[in-house]
């Protein structure tokens, strides 16, 4: 075995050092407060054979795209897709990508152009964060939320195109922007809007259709991302907005241009998931329920000043040290709920947390259980 770079074996080193190396986790039979499948797609026996039907009815027994979308792997399902999908999120147009961090990247890289500036929140995803690297554009952040400082940014920089980012729900804190207050700032100074929706698809609006369509604003937004990863279930991710936008990244966007397209049983999960949510608005409810549940929970055991403020699936106890956190998570683990720490470097130290992940399938008493049992362990 050739030898490893000393300086890579130093951050390796360090990561040990801090209790903070990641590693792949195994398949576990443990209540699931941890992954993104809120409302439980991802295991639904029912997309799994909708989608295997499709493909028979279809005709379309490939197991591969064959190409980029550009070459040979545009199949037919593509186009019904993403016509749904435009269609169902009040878009003019959708464009597939294969998955969230490829939008972000894409988008990102090719959109902003030199002597544009991105203003982007200092808590958005590192998809973002790794697109806005790619770019020509000049980026700067703004604190968390704070569209007063968003503001003065906009202000020192009158004459150029601003495009303001943001997401509607935030993967580790799971809390929300004001997004009606954003929109008119936007708006006021005539600024291009882009709202990552990965935790909001399935989790808001009736049809669970996110927040950005909950509260009538799409028309408000340059482009909205939305990510099949989570509520969804399956894989991939897509861009909305106009028609002439979907053109531009159908020729300028890398990471869609030079890849090798979804398979046509990937897309076709993500067009018999998108449909359930018209079919099945009992899980999406069910959703809504646990959440306000798990909230009336922590009040009642004097949990909630450890909690970020959250109306989302996504419920994050502050818990500062990495080792500590990761302790507690094992204590949890061990009483045979799935919470997963998270550490820093992930999450600014200080910051390290327990992240609860919410799911319409998970039972009041579960949640009940489980908040039992943190309540003994912190207190």
């Amino acid at each position: 075995m050739k030898r490893f770079p000393k300086s890579i074996s130093d951050r390796l080193t360090q990561r040990i050092e801090s209790n903070s190396l990641r590693k792949l986790g195994i398949p576990n039979n443990l209540i699931d407060f941890s992954s993104n499948d809120y409302l439980g797609l991802a295991n639904s026996e029912i997309v799994f054979n909708q989608t295997h039907e499709y493909l028979i009815q279809s005709n379309l027994k490939k197991n591969g795209a064959t190409g980029s979308r550009l070459l040979s792997g545009n199949h037919k399902l593509y186009l019904e897709t993403e016509d749904f999908i435009a269609q169902f999120n009040q878009s003019e147009a959708a464009l597939i990508f294969n998955s969230g961090y490829d939008a972000n990247v894409g988008f990102f890289s090719a959109v902003p152009q030199r002597n544009d500036i991105i203003l982007y929140d200092e808590l958005c995803h590192a998809s973002i964060r790794d697109g806005i690297l790619m770019s020509n554009a000049k980026a700067y952040k703004f604190n968390h939320n704070d569209f007063e400082d968003l503001e003065k940014i906009i202000v020192r920089n009158p004459n150029a195109t601003l495009y303001i980012v943001t997401e509607s729900v935030f993967s580790m804190d799971g809390d929300c922007p004001n997004m009606e207050e954003l929109v008119a700032l936007s708006d006021k100074y005539n600024c291009f809007l882009v709202i990552d929706e990965a935790h909001a698809l399935g989790v808001f609006g009736e049809n669970g259709e996110g927040l950005v369509q909950m509260l009538g604003l799409e028309n408000h937004i340059f482009a909205r991302i939305m990510t099949f990863g989570k509520g969804l279930g399956c894989h991939g991710a897509a861009i909305l907005g106009s028609e002439e936008l979907k053109s531009y990244l159908v020729n300028f966007a890398r990471s869609f241009i030079y890849t090798t397209g979804l398979s046509p049983h990937a897309v076709a999960a993500i067009l018999v998931a998108y449909r359930s949510l018209e079919s099945d608005k009992k899980s999406i409810l069910d959703l809504k329920q646990n959440i306000i549940y798990f909230n009336q929970q922590l009040v009642l055991m004097g949990l909630k000043q450890l909690f970020v403020r959250s109306k989302s699936a996504i419920q994050s106890a502050i818990i500062p040290g990495n080792e500590n956190v990761k302790r507690i998570a094992g204590e949890l683990q061990k009483n045979g709920f799935d919470v997963k720490a998270i550490l820093s470097p992930t999450v600014p130290a200080g910051q390290e947390r327990l992240r609860f992940c919410l799911h319409s399938f998970n039972s009041k008493e579960e949640i009940k259980q489980l908040l039992e049992l943190l309540a003994k362990i912190v207190f």
